[in-house]
């Protein structure tokens, strides 16, 4: 019986991998490029140093319903602050989360910050992404960024961090320094969602380098194996009573996006799970290498 259900699993993943259809490659200068087309299912894929790994996935069938668990759970931001009137993206990726929020919030302005221009063709030609007078997208690097929004004293309402290299997270783009740029940015009712790992060896120093500059937050996410959202809210963490109002609010909407915005709030927790002595990230000590 074992070797009947692991000769079905095997076919299974066998299948799956010869009915992938690469429609695009191409070597960018930060990495390898991929666009797979799998059924309904298409594929943003980075392959660096150490693995193939999905960077964005849309239904071609319906390109508005969120494919990762992690796009999901960063929606938690809107029980923070139901109406962002101005967001900031660093990690553009097939642009699906920017595509999303301009349909919500049309009047909003998005500023989406990518480092590859590779990316944002790919995200421009395969996966819709799209510019316009409220939505844009800075080819940069996200700590440069940062760094000119505070000269020119810029605020955003929602802050979203899904910079990723393939497998890890830049170093500079998670120490304390940077950390404390990013808050200065934050408007008074200002929100912060880091999209991250639920399992790396950097775990406990990435959460005491948050609670260093940020205070509690919460911890959003379905299970401790996968990604976890980061989130924290400028004005404070809502009670109970308006995080349900606003669920409510939010559930007819963002149903039609696959997002159970219920289930989302049941896995919001504060806690600390880190020991309290952890040596936190720095712009001197951040081993971003060890990550996987």
């Amino acid at each position: 019986m074992k070797t009947l259900s692991l000769f079905i699993a095997l076919s299974v993943l066998f299948s799956f991998e010869i009915s992938a259809e690469v429609i695009h490659q191409e070597k960018s200068l930060y990495r390898n490029i991929y666009v797979e087309d799998s059924g309904d299912l298409r594929c943003l894929k980075f392959s660096v140093k150490r693995a193939t790994s999905n960077q964005s996935c849309i239904y071609k069938s319906d390109p508005n319903k969120m494919v990762f668990t992690y796009t999901k759970l960063i929606f938690s931001g809107l029980l923070l602050n139901p109406e962002p009137k101005s967001i900031l993206i660093l990690g553009l990726g097939g642009g699906t989360l920017s595509n999303t929020f301009n349909q919500l919030f049309p009047m909003a302005k998005i500023d989406n910050v990518e480092i590859d221009p590779a990316v944002v063709n790919v995200a421009k030609n395969y996966f819709g992404f799209k510019e316009s007078q409220q939505v844009r997208n800075v080819e940069q690097d996200g700590r440069i960024f940062i760094k000119r929004a505070l000269l020119k004293k810029q605020q955003y309402d929602w802050i979203i961090l899904d910079a990723y290299n393939g497998d890890y997270i830049p170093e500079h783009l998670m120490t304390q320094e940077f950390l404390q740029e990013v808050k200065s940015l934050l408007s008074t009712n200002g929100v912060l969602s880091a999209n991250t790992f639920s399992l790396s060896k950097l775990y406990d120093a990435e959460s005491a380098t948050y609670q260093s500059v940020f205070g509690d937050f919460y911890n959003v996410r379905f299970n401790k194996q996968g990604n976890r959202i980061i989130l924290y809210s400028n004005s404070g963490m809502p009670n109970t009573e308006t995080l349900s109002e606003r669920a409510d609010q939010l559930a007819p909407i963002l149903i039609n996006y696959g997002v159970d915005i219920y289930r989302v709030l049941r896995n919001m927790k504060i806690e600390q799970d880190w020991p309290k002595n952890t040596r936190l990230l720095t712009d001197q000590y951040s081993p971003a290498n060890l990550l996987k």
